[in-house]
């Protein structure tokens, strides 16, 4: 019995507005964000789950009202927790190279990609076992979604990670907690 997974990593999102918590989506990731649904509405998805953050509850909000579906929202999938202060972009981008070479790396204050994916995959792997047979879409962030996809093929790491788009839809399919089959949906 075959589980299928729709990550939608979430669209583009301003880094001017709000908090990580609460940063919306611009006016292109609202735009994008039509198209995933449009994309995603015929697909049976039974269930729809998120990232507590708001642009990734925003990138699967559409498809949940088409389907009359709630939105569970799991605070365990929220982006990694880079650093207990604000750093600049030359040093998150040091910092996430060196996170991929040793798991348990962290900049002070912060999570490792080790704790990052033990979190995340403590919600994936019950969803998988407890929808077997599901279609399930789930609004994530990019270095999150990685982390678990990393988890059941370590071929996802920082170069996916690096290539990623704003938004972007991942189908994964399981038989039981064994990962068949990855396929890129979106095509920007």
């Amino acid at each position: 019995m075959k589980t299928i997974i729709y990550m939608v990593r979430h669209g583009e999102s301003p880094y001017n507005e709000g908090n990580e918590r609460t940063r919306g989506l611009t006016p292109k990731g609202k735009i994008d964000i039509e198209k995933v649904t449009k994309l995603l509405i015929g697909k049976g998805i039974d269930m729809i789950i998120s990232s507590p953050y708001t642009r990734a509850i925003l990138s699967v909000e559409g498809l949940a009202e088409h389907l009359k579906l709630d939105i569970k929202v799991f605070e365990d999938l929220r982006e990694r927790h880079f650093a207990s202060y604000n750093i600049e972009n030359a040093e998150l981008m040091s910092s996430i190279r060196e996170s991929f070479n040793d798991f348990d790396y962290t900049l002070p204050g912060g999570e490792s990609n080790a704790d990052c994916q033990k979190r995340a995959i403590s919600v994936l792997k019950p969803i998988l076992k407890e929808h077997r047979g599901k279609k399930i879409a789930i609004g994530t962030h990019g270095l999150v979604m990685t982390l678990m996809m990393n988890h059941f093929d370590s071929a996802f790491g920082l170069e996916f990670l690096n290539q990623l788009k704003k938004p972007d839809i991942y189908k994964m399919q399981f038989e039981g907690l064994e990962l068949e089959a990855v396929t890129r949906m979106w095509n920007d």
